[in-house]
């Protein structure tokens, strides 16, 4: 019955088919041929699957000609007239420049546009858009737009019906804020995020009768002020992080009363959080992240009854974890993470029933976790790592069968970790790395079925690895421990491992190297100081990028390092491997290797550096002779010391450009030194040549910007002199060119290094007085901690002025330091130690590292005369000091 009328409607009424026929045809030939008119690439949607959270998929791929449009992916028509009134291209992986002249533009009834997340490679925003009179919905976000001044006043004045407007993303900078000015009075939602508004905004929007929705976030130019909210708002969602606003508007946010979120990241709040925020009722959701606050979090936030999502991460925020916090029973999301907060966890959290996320983690909270936190069932996410918390995990953790994140590392918990078999059933990741924990590994470590992460190192677990009946593990760190026995042979059945980190144990046994063959996902592997032994005659189909294999015993270069063509760091250091380097070493990560350490063995020859793309090399304590090959210039850590290399350093050495730390000390090299070391300084920071036979001249030139921080020519036969040049070494820290042959008198002039912590001009021919003619009260070497003279011709009397400088020595000057030793950090990370040679007791030593509160003053052997001044009583801090075999009455 049904198609007999729908005939008979077309055979009575046939305009009524040509109308329908036609008007379909027409939108369906505009779409094709708009589609035609960009590429397709799935980096235009890139934004969607990253930050957005959104599916990108090219939509258009659906459209074939002649077949209906209305069935297209992205189109919605008007089944009565089969007008196109929606289009969603939204994540479409669209490139290209958007033509002015554009095909959609032929689409007169459109009511829904979304463009967002594609890329239109900086078009103008086309005026013509303008021509949808009918539209109520447009999003242009993050599509390359640029705002062009006089198309969106076209824009804000043609589209009068539009409820709702996205444009994020879209580049305003030279639009005035108050283009927006005259919007209807239908608008419901308007997001302006991330277009770099400039000027103030047009304060009438906030009072338009029908805005639900405002998000003016990051634009960091844009002005608020001076803004005092109504009561008449309707505004459910406002979004102005990083923007700036008065007090005097965070003093009126109250007045929002139906406002369910609030995001007011990026700002300063000089009076703490606003009470008049506290009393927002309805609030659902607070962001307030990358803030700063001054001072703690009130008590009244406990009023947000209705709240459900907090976000107070990294804001500055001091003072104790509020208890009232307590009293928000609908929260499902607290993150108070990277604050300064102090004092314990509030047992109140355990009435959160509700919450799932729970992140406290870079504070400095103290005390014992509460055993109220297991009351938390719903919870997946538990952060305190990086904080001050002690005592034992309490056992009322194994409540938390939620629970997938569990991090705590960082922190000074002891005991043993609470065990139940079948605890944590959706744990996937475990963080409880740098504590003191103790005891045998639990049980449901080796059950959890969807554990992935297991980071455990640098505690005091004991006992056996046992076999693991859960093969989900991508990650086990359990280096720094004192576990024992040999590795389970479940370890080779985990197919996703990726990274595997037992370094640092008591583990004993042989290991098959083939047996890692097993693990095709394997990237890292570190076995380094344990007490097993490593077999294998054959090469390796592993994908190693980083192997690290020191102090294992290691006799020869494992001939299962010929297959790892991809690896990137091998450190086969304090073994003893002798003889040279194999050649079939030079095609191991030839166009990979970064890092090599085969320091502390007995190597006695190397021909040349093949690697390509070598970064940190270490040859350092082996029997290595000869000539001193160049590494590649892509060189970053060069270290040679404890060898027998002689012959001279080649000036290519100079083409290494990002060079950071060069050690040649301890060999038998000779000639001058190359003058272009001085031209290194914008990236040299550590260059130590101490004990070989340099002669000749320092370097005369130290350029511009020089970086170094240490610089040790101690123990050649340099004649000098010292140029003040170095003074462009503003950084200097530690200068040694004790034991040499300089022929000079005191540099006066180094006193003006501000950092110079360490110098050492002992057993060379210097001379003359250390009087300081100037009357002026220069502050000399106020950071000096070593000063060592001994062994040379200075007379005249001890050098008052400089010792009366020492401020760090007197006490003065606090020092600074938070490591243990002197060093520099290489660009990767690693830690450097400084070295100086001193006389204790009469007998020369080597410190081969300078613990930072070394204070040492020794000025003997020389002819110094007159009386011993009453200054060195002041030098509260000094742990050495000698002036004998001087002049002295």
């Amino acid at each position: 019955m049904a198609p007999y009328l729908f005939l008979c409607l077309f055979l009575f009424f046939p305009h009524l088919y040509a109308s329908f026929s036609s008007s379909g045809s027409h939108s369906c030939s505009s779409l094709i041929q708009f589609k035609d008119s960009f590429s397709i690439t799935e980096d235009a949607s890139s934004y969607c699957n990253g930050i957005a959270g959104l599916k990108s998929y090219p939509k258009t791929n659906s459209w074939k000609e002649g077949t209906d449009c209305c069935s297209w992916d992205g189109v919605t028509c008007d089944h009565l007239n089969a007008h196109v009134i929606a289009l969603d291209l939204s994540c479409s992986w669209l490139y290209g420049n958007f033509p002015s002249n554009s095909t959609l533009f032929l689409l007169p009834h459109l009511q829904k546009l979304n463009l967002a997340y594609n890329e239109f490679n900086l078009s103008e925003i086309p005026s013509e858009l303008g021509r949808f009179t009918s539209l109520l919905y447009l999003d242009l976000s993050s599509t390359g737009f640029v705002g062009d001044k006089h198309a969106l006043e076209g824009l804000v004045q043609n589209l009068t019906e539009v409820r709702h407007l996205f444009l994020d993303g879209m580049e305003m900078a030279s639009v005035n804020a108050h283009v927006f000015m005259n919007l209807s009075s239908s608008l419901r939602s308007l997001s302006l995020a991330g277009c770099d508004l400039q000027g103030k905004f047009p304060k009438n929007i906030f009072d338009l009768p029908n805005l639900n929705l405002l998000n003016l976030g990051d634009n960091q130019n844009l002005n608020l002020d001076p803004l005092k909210l109504n009561r008449s708002s309707n505004l459910e969602h406002l979004d102005l992080s990083w923007t700036s606003f008065s007090t005097e508007f965070i003093d009126s946010v109250d007045n929002l009363q139906a406002l369910k979120y609030l995001d007011l990241s990026g700002n300063s709040f000089f009076q703490g959080l606003s009470v008049s925020i506290t009393n927002l009722s309805c609030l659902e959701q607070l962001i307030i992240s990358g803030a700063n606050f001054f001072g703690g979090l009130p008590d009244s936030v406990g009023n947000l009854v209705s709240l459900k999502f907090l976000d107070l991460s990294y804001s500055n925020l001091s003072g104790p974890v509020p208890k009232s916090l307590g009293n928000l029973l609908q929260l499902t999301h607290l993150d108070l993470s990277g604050n300064q907060l102090s004092g314990q966890i509030p047992r109140s959290l355990g009435n959160l029933l509700q919450l799932t996320y729970l992140g406290l983690w870079q504070n400095q909270l103290s005390g014992q976790i509460p055993r109220s936190l297991g009351n938390l069932l719903q919870l997946t996410y538990l952060g305190l790592w990086q904080n001050q918390l002690n005592g034992q995990i309490p056992l009322s953790i194994l409540n938390l069968t939620q629970l997938e994140y569990l991090r705590i590392a960082g922190n000074a918990l002891k005991g043993s970790i609470p065990d139940e078999v079948t605890a944590f059933p959706n744990l996937i990741s475990l963080d409880l790395t740098n504590n003191l924990l103790s005891g045998a590994l639990p049980s449901w470590l080796y059950t959890s079925p969807s554990l992935k992460d297991m980071k455990l190192s640098q505690n005091q677990f004991s006992g056996h690895i046992k076999d693991f009946q859960s093969k989900s593990l991508e990650l086990i760190e359990l280096e720094n421990n004192k576990l024992q026995g040999p590795l389970p042979s479940s370890i080779f059945q985990f197919l996703n491992l990726t990274k595997l980190n037992l370094s640092s144990n008591n583990l004993t046994g042989v290991i098959a190297f083939s047996m890692f063959s097993n693990l095709p996902n394997l990237e890292y592997l570190d076995l380094s100081y344990n007490s097993l032994s490593l077999t294998s005659n054959t090469t390796s189909s592993v994908n190693l990028t980083s192997l690290f294999l020191s102090s294992c015993n290691l006799s020869e270069f494992p001939q299962f390092l010929k297959g790892l063509k991809s690896l990137k760091s091998l450190d086969l250091s304090h073994n003893r491997i002798e003889g040279k380097i194999p050649r079939w070493m030079q095609e191991v990560g030839n166009d990979s290797l970064t890092y090599l350490n085969v320091s502390h063995n007995s190597l006695t020859e190397v021909e040349h550096f093949p690697w390509k793309n070598i970064e940190v090399l270490d040859l350092s304590s082996n029997l290595i002779s000869g000539n001193l090959p160049i590494p590649a210039s892509t060189i970053n850590v060069f270290l040679i010391s404890n060898n027998s290399f002689n012959g001279e350093v080649s000036s290519l050495i100079c083409n290494a450009a990002f060079l950071e730390i060069l050690d040649l000390s301890h060999n038998n090299l000779s000639g001058t030194i190359p003058q272009c070391f001085g031209n290194l300084g914008n990236s040299l920071l550590f260059l130590n040549l101490k004990k070989n036979k340099f002669y000749g001249t320092i370097p005369p030139t130290f350029a511009m910007g020089c970086q170094l921080s240490n610089f040790n020519l101690n123990g050649n036969l340099l004649e000098g002199p010292l140029t003040p040049s170095i003074l462009n070494c503003n950084d200097l820290e530690v200068l040694d060119l004790g034991n040499n042959k300089i022929n000079d008198t005191f540099p006066h002039w180094l006193g003006s290094l501000p950092q110079l912590q360490v110098l050492v001009l002992k057993s060379n021919h210097m001379h003359g007085s250390l009087r300081i003619n100037s009357s002026k009260s220069i502050p000399f070497f106020s950071k000096i901690q070593i000063f060592d003279l001994s062994s040379n011709y200075f007379s005249g009397p001890l050098p008052v002025r400089y010792i009366n400088s020492f401020k760090a020595i007197i006490n003065l000057e606090k020092i600074g330091s938070t490591v243990s030793y002197m060093g520099v950090n290489d660009d990767g990370g690693d830690f450097y130690t400084y070295s100086i040679g001193i006389v204790m007791k009469g007998q020369d030593r080597e410190l081969v590292k300078i613990f930072t509160m070394w204070m040492i003053i020794d000025l003997s052997n020389n002819q110094f005369e007159g009386g011993i001044p009453k200054v060195i009583g002041k030098l509260n801090l000094l742990k050495g000091l000698n002036i004998s075999h001087n002049n002295l009455n």
